[in-house]
């Protein structure tokens, strides 16, 4: 394998980089809200394009984003552990297409199941009610209030609520440690005990998949998971079929 410049840490340039601009970016959300009051999740995390708040650049800066330490903790440590070798084993380029492809592809995966979710609301709201939402609705949520008919709260949330986070593209990261190298043994935290990663994907899925059809209105986004494992897979079944070898 390759080094390919490692620098601090001995991390490859790509990893290495990503971690640093996310780590940036927490302390500047940090920053921005004690020094100018301004929520910089609330600029830059991935609104639903039919919210008023909506930016198409949010499309990529929501991946950089995270909502505290523990949140950036978990998916830069993941990335810590399994990006490195596949970056080695991938090179630069190919490693940093595939860790956005699969966070671009979570994100598309989110905001098709908040677009189903939308249409559901907007077939339950009478006229006037969906109105006021519309109208109103955005103000009265920066102002922490919300609407007691569950219909028009579940709507204002859904068009005030940015996502934010790394995750989508972490997953797809895991499942290609676990395609690349499915019988190595890895040992968890909790609990302590030895499991090769193909298992540890497969558990992960399953998991996802049943938080995302039993908890819809979590604010964890399980579909965006699902979504970065998804479109992961697709790209390393396409490269395999596309070149001689997978790197």
């Amino acid at each position: 394998m390759n080094g390919y410049g490692r620098g601090i840490l001995g991390l490859p340039p790509v990893v290495k980089n990503i971690i640093m601009i996310n780590v940036l970016m927490l302390l500047a959300y940090y920053a921005a809200g004690s020094v100018f009051g301004v929520d910089l999740n609330s600029l830059l995390g991935l609104y639903f394009p039919k919210s008023e708040q909506f930016k198409p650049v949010q499309i990529v800066t929501h991946m950089f984003m995270h909502a505290g330490i523990m949140h950036i903790f978990f998916n830069m440590y993941a990335l810590f552990i399994f990006g490195p070798i596949l970056e080695n084993v991938w090179g630069p380029k190919r490693f940093f297409i595939f860790y956005m492809v699969c966070g671009l592809g979570a994100a598309f995966t989110h905001e098709t199941v908040i677009f189903f979710q939308y249409h559901h609301l907007l077939q339950s709201l009478a006229p006037e009610n969906l109105q006021v939402v519309l109208n109103e609705g955005t103000a009265y949520f920066r102002q922490g209030k919300v609407f007691t008919d569950p219909d028009m709260q579940n709507l204002q949330i859904l068009l005030n609520t940015p996502t934010v986070g790394a995750s989508g593209a972490i997953f797809g990261v895991l499942l290609a440690f676990g395609v690349l190298f499915p019988n190595t043994q890895l040992l968890l935290l909790i609990p302590p005990m030895p499991i090769k990663a193909k298992y540890l994907v497969l558990g992960y899925g399953a998991l996802e998949l049943v938080l995302a059809v039993t908890q819809p209105g979590s604010n964890i986004a399980h579909a965006a998971h699902l979504g970065g494992m998804l479109f992961g897979y697709i790209l390393i079944r396409y490269w395999r079929k596309t070149t001689n070898t997978l790197y």
